[in-house]
């Protein structure tokens, strides 16, 4: 069998439980078609780089997948007539990674400490004093 990553945007207004419940059945179709998900991941809700039909947020999930075309080529074709999905990609892969995603090794690192502190420095730049406004 083949192995793909597949990432989904769902819409912004949906809950996560509901992302949560959209991850569970496209993960029942993976595994009628004779697959499975060996990874699921959550990444949350994050900001778009452009609008996509009218949403500026979407909620971001990782199914890492060992299955067969023709299952994967099912779960498209339902992801296409779901509208709470915005978009998804499919990619195959030779292998699957391991461990938590680069995104969730990411989100570890923001939490913990800064080295050096929170703002990095300016450079001693400093506007000095204003002149009023004139309206």
């Amino acid at each position: 069998m083949a192995l793909y990553e597949h990432i989904f945007l769902a819409r912004q207004d949906v809950s996560p439980q509901q992302v949560e419940e959209l991850t569970t059945a496209l993960t029942g179709v993976i595994t009628e078609g004779g697959g499975k998900v060996t990874k699921n991941e959550y990444w949350g809700l994050k900001s778009l780089s452009y609008r996509i039909k009218k949403n500026r947020k979407a909620h971001y999930s990782l199914l890492n997948i060992d299955a067969p075309s023709a299952a994967v080529a099912e779960m498209e074709r339902q992801m296409r007539i779901n509208e709470d999905i915005l978009r998804f990609m499919t990619v195959r892969v030779d292998e699957l990674e391991e461990g938590p995603s680069a995104m969730m090794q990411k989100r570890d690192r923001e939490d913990g400490d800064r080295p050096g502190g929170g703002r990095p420095d300016r450079g001693g730049f400093d506007r000095g004093d204003r002149r009023p406004r004139r309206f």
